[in-house]
């Protein structure tokens, strides 16, 4: 094989003049062959191979393009690319799936041989509506036999690559649990090992080789997954194995679970149950005739330390891991491809510089959509990624707290005309400084958790200068507990720009926790539970945290060169932020906002002396006072006022409403683009004191 392919590039290079090089892969393709359209590649191995080769003969002095055609390639293991496979400025390397055809690039394994459960042990097993709809397949006669195996997960316990899992239609089935929706709730626990819960019918899984329990046993931001050592019928009892600890520990009053994994529960189109030891599969498929896959291989891009190198026109799918991962390198660009079905994030961008994800459908990911890192916070150098115009929505399957739509990290990145929705918990975080989160929409995120935010920082004074402007927030509510903030700097963050932004029908807008340095400018809040909010918890219940010398704020602190000649000059502010008590919030700036219905004022009397708050209109109880006019897409086009002089007088700079969020373009993966939105309802508020007109 190895001379049959040396003797394929020999071809190869003797046929192809460097200057604007193509290469050809197909399914049907051979690797020994030469990579032309008649007789391609099979692999992208192949013919990343082949890139090399063509540029040991010299510098290549025009692009190299790779087309890849039409079906399924499965991956076996991650295509690796190094810094030898860059290409340059003159001559940058393309990987192209061809215009007009699915390219799929797959780790995942197509399961057929489905037959009717006969064995009477598990039919015994089954609800008896499920008996005759679940189906079987041996997978190991059809050579499948890694299956992964499941693994704790969740908050303070990482996120490990997948198991295999199960899609039909190239959407993510369930695991089989119960409930089949929502949680159940906890009575009591005996010990930190025997949790008794709100149900007798946990006796029925005294049988289950594998018992697992999903649990948010504290918090609504702190989840876990994790194994079970077997359940008590008699007692309804969940028994855990202690191989994994809440890091809260566990209080019944607050807890919420389900339980997984069980051959017993499988009782509703959509799940499945994998018996490990016997290699078989069952499943109840929601409709006939679909494609199963089971995911097999952990990635499928692996690129270290390259540059100028594209992918276009992809499906990347059903893999265990990330889909694709970049570290090092600078400006490879990821355009218009589908990603889904991952066991991690689709995107997983880390160091470099100007790498960019541009016009992507990512979703049904396992953690997170899109995940970028880069530059240096000592020198304040930018990254400059650029995450722009994707569609990110159905994220963080397998770990539901703390895992965004898009996150990015380091120094001076951006965000931008991005639509993100159905998220269990953040949207967006932008940890570091000098980000622009700009033009985006999000909605219906927060959808499981409290006490987060669609955009959420926290816990850090010197994460300064990010700018958060022209944004669509709405329908944001939050699950449980202190319910979802929009735009979220928790204990103390500072420095945020939140300038003319729209916010439609959220449960808290903006809320300073504490913070210093924060301007909130000419943003529109419509119908919303609360719209500005500044606490000083500092002062109060937080102040051992802001006094600890060794504590997350003075740590963070100490770890930049804050009252150096380049910081002080970019944060003037934060130089001298021990000189006064760092836990009293002071020059915070709230200015020349609109607000209509809900609750503008939320912010603490005893520190309002200390913000700017000033020339703000504001119409409590007159929702109407600002209307919002949308397409048919329900897009919003303009906003009138019932009094349009009133807005001028305050300076009042209009919104660019139209070029919010998605926009059409050649490098979008989908467009039109189709999104549900489900507008939200909140309690009415507790009667405030009515304002109107201008306002502090």
């Amino acid at each position: 094989m190895r001379i049959s392919l040396h003797l394929g590039l020999a071809t190869l290079l003797g046929s192809l003049n460097l200057s604007g090089a193509h290469l050809h892969v197909a399914p049907a393709g051979d690797d020994t062959g030469p990579g032309t359209r008649e007789r391609p590649f099979a692999t992208l191995a192949a013919a990343r191979d082949a890139v090399r080769a063509l540029k040991r003969r010299g510098p290549l002095p025009e692009a190299v393009t790779v087309h890849v055609h039409g079906g399924t390639h499965f991956v076996e293991r991650a295509v690796e690319f190094t810094r030898e496979d860059s290409g340059s400025e003159a001559a940058p390397i393309l990987y192209l799936a061809e215009p007009g055809s699915v390219v799929r690039l797959t780790g995942g394994r197509a399961v057929a041989g489905w037959r009717a459960v006969s064995d009477p042990a598990v039919l015994e097993r089954l609800v008896p509506e499920a008996r005759g709809q679940v189906q079987v397949a041996d997978l190991r006669a059809q050579g499948i036999t890694d299956f992964g195996r499941l693994s704790p997960r969740g908050f303070g316990a990482g996120n490990p690559v997948a198991e295999a899992e199960l899609f039909y239609d190239d959407e993510p089935m369930t695991l089989a649990r119960w409930p089949n929706r929502g949680f159940r709730d906890a009575k009591a626990k005996t010990d930190d090992l025997t949790v008794i819960v709100d149900t007798g019918r946990v006796g029925r899984w005294a049988a289950e080789v594998e018992p697992w329990v999903f649990a948010y046993w504290h918090h609504d931001w702190a989840e876990l997954y994790e194994p079970l050592a077997g359940v008590d019928g008699a007692r309804s009892a969940l028994l855990r194995t202690g191989r994994v600890r809440p890091v809260y520990g566990i209080t019944p009053s607050r807890a919420r679970w389900y339980a997984f994994n069980l051959l017993a529960e499988l009782d509703t189109p959509g799940e499945y149950y994998l018996d490990r030891g016997r290699g078989l599969l069952y499943f109840w498929a929601p409709r006939p005739g679909g494609r199963a896959v089971l995911s097999m291989t952990e990635g499928l891009v692996r690129a270290r330390d390259v540059s100028r190198v594209t992918f276009r026109g992809f499906t990347f799918e059903a893999c265990r891991g990330a889909a694709i991962r970049l570290e090092g390198g600078s400006q490879c660009r990821l355009v218009g491809c589908t990603i889904r079905n991952t066991g991690q994030h689709g995107v997983h961008v880390s160091d470099g510089e100007g790498h960019e994800v541009m016009g992507c459908d990512v979703y049904f990911t396992g953690t997170g959509g899109i995940s970028m890192s880069g530059g240096r916070r000592a020198t304040l150098t930018p990254g400059r990624h650029n995450a722009e115009n994707n569609h990110v929505h159905h994220y963080a399957r397998r770990a539901r707290t703390y895992h965004c739509g898009i996150a990015v990290s380091g120094v001076g990145h951006r965000i931008a005309h991005n639509l993100i929705h159905d998220g269990p918990h953040m949207a967006l975080s932008a940890g570091g400084n000098d980000h622009r989160i700009e033009y985006n929409e999000i909605h219906n995120v927060v959808e499981e958790s409290g006490d987060a935010g669609a955009y959420y920082v926290g816990r850090d004074w010197t994460q300064r200068g990010n700018i958060l402007r022209y944004n669509y927030w709405h329908d944001i509510l939050g699950s449980t507990g202190y319910g979802g903030m929009t735009i979220y700097l928790d204990d103390q963050h500072c420095g945020h720009v939140i300038h003319g932004n729209l916010f439609e029908r959220c449960m808290q807008s903006v809320f300073i926790g504490g913070g210093d340095d924060n301007v909130v400018t000419h943003n529109v809040f419509l119908d919303c539970r609360k719209s500005a909010h500044i606490d000083n918890r500092g002062m109060n219940w937080q102040k051992p945290a802001t006094d600890d010398p060794n504590g997350e704020l003075r740590s963070r602190l100490r770890a930049v060169p804050y009252t150096n000649e380049l910081w002080r000059g970019r944060y003037p502010t934060l130089a001298s932020i021990l000189d006064d008590d760092p836990g009293v919030p002071i020059r915070n700036v709230v200015a020349g906002n609109l607000s209509a219905g809900g609750t503008w004022d939320d912010i603490a009397r005893s520190i309002r002396h200390l913000q700017t708050v000033t020339n703000n209109l504001v119409f409590d109880r007159d929702p109407g006072w600002v209307r919002l006019l949308t397409d048919a897409a329900r897009r919003p086009v303009r906003l009138e006022f019932k009094d349009p002089a009133a807005v001028d007088a305050i300076g009042f700079v209009p919104l660019p409403l139209g070029k919010m969020g998605l926009y059409k373009d050649d490098r979008r993966a989908t467009w039109p683009v189709a999104h549900e939105v489900r507008p939200v309802r909140f309690p009415e508020p507790a009667a405030p004191k009515a304002q109107a007109g201008r306002g502090g």
